[in-house]
This record gives C-alpha cells, sequence and structure tokens, in this order.
C-alpha cells in the first residue's frame, strides 16, 4: 500500500486538499461533502460560490436561512430540496456536537460512511480513509478483492500508518490517478502503477 502511495505521490506530487483551516473554512469543506453527493465537484463550487456571496457559511445562518432561498442558492449542486434539508439537520447537529464520532454522524440524515469519514478526515483532522468509486475501481484494477466500503477501509488503515495526513493526501491522489489513468475506460499504456496492475496485465 505505500508502495503504490510512494508511485503517486513522485507521479503527481502533494494535492494539498482542505488543509488546516478557520472554523468557517472548516464549516465549508463540511457543506461540501454534503452538496458532493451524487453530483461533480465543479456543480459544488458553484453552490460554495453562491453560499460564500451570501455570506452563508456559518451554522448558524444555516440553520435561520429560509429554506427556499438556501435551496436556490445550492441549486447547482442537483437534488437541492433534499440537501437543503440535510444541510440544515447538519447545522444543528454540529451546534450540539462541536467534535462528534463517527457513530455519532452515521446517525445523521443523509449522512452515510464515505460523507462521514470525509467529514472526520479533512474537517477534524481524524484518521478515517475515505472510500469512494474512484478508490474502488483503482484497488479492483490493481487486484484486490476487497468491495465492501467497510473491508476496503479496513485494508488502508491496516496497512498504513494511522496518519490523517497520509491518508488525507493518498485519497487525494487516487482521485487524481483515476482522473488522469484509471478512468472508466482506462489509459494503461502510460500508467505509473501498471507493472502492480492486473487489470492492465490481463489485457496485455
Amino acid at each position: 500500500m505505500l508502495k503504490i502511495y510512494n508511485k503517486l505521490l513522485n507521479e503527481y506530487g502533494k494535492q494539498n486538499w482542505w488543509p488546516t483551516q478557520t472554523s468557517e473554512r472548516q464549516f465549508e469543506i463540511i457543506l461540501g461533502t454534503i452538496l458532493t453527493q451524487n453530483t461533480s465537484w465543479n456543480n459544488v463550487e458553484k453552490a460554495i460560490t453562491n453560499l460564500k456571496n451570501n455570506n452563508l457559511i456559518s451554522k448558524e445562518k444555516i440553520k435561520k436561512v429560509p429554506l427556499k432561498r438556501l435551496a436556490s442558492l445550492i441549486k447547482p449542486s442537483g437534488y437541492f430540496n433534499q440537501k437543503t434539508k440535510r444541510l440544515k439537520v447538519i447545522a444543528k447537529f454540529l451546534e450540539e456536537n462541536p467534535n462528534p464520532c463517527r457513530e455519532e454522524l452515521l446517525k445523521v440524515n443523509g449522512i452515510g460512511p464515505e460523507t462521514a469519514d470525509s467529514i472526520l478526515l479533512y474537517s477534524f483532522n481524524k484518521p478515517y480513509f475515505v472510500i469512494d468509486a474512484y478508490t474502488k475501481r483503482i484497488m479492483q484494477r490493481i487486484g484486490y478483492k476487497e468491495d465492501d466500503y467497510g473491508e476496503l477501509q479496513k485494508l488502508f488503515q491496516k496497512n498504513l500508518p494511522k496518519n490523517y495526513k497520509i491518508y488525507n493526501e493518498f485519497h487525494a491522489l487516487l482521485v487524481e490517478h483515476a482522473k488522469k489513468y484509471c478512468r472508466k475506460k482506462p489509459l494503461c499504456e502510460k500508467c505509473p502503477l501498471k507493472s502492480q496492475c492486473h487489470y492492465f496485465k490481463s489485457s496485455a
């Protein structure tokens, strides 16, 4: 696992995803983890820009803003009526639970394992490896058999130092790799992981 990490780091360099920040930036990241559900990050950025321009990046303001107005501002992210309710719920939850654990987050409506772990890793600097569709695709092509969220997460967490900075960087590198080479239709010839990849070897 560290070999894969080091190869990707050497290929792409540090991605610097969401470094330590102010409390406002922390909450912005949390909003992003919910807005990114079932949509692209480009759409999320548009929604977050709307919230910023209307000075709404705070738990208190999200709680107070009318539903219709909030829905219109986050419309670019899709499923905006559903996400509006989820943003209200998470704002209230975080005011009551400023330092949540994973079990508490998973009880919040609309928060599944990937969203919970993204919040914990990127907002609270807690070592939970995030498993997304890109990560699953890459690991399955390399040859790992685990495909359940929990199994894949254990695979990373057992074979890496328990360090949130490494988890953060590794996840960001996997996303970059999936976008550049390990696409749905992969570009294998120049892939830095092809020497370890079962998919490449079987298709060569």
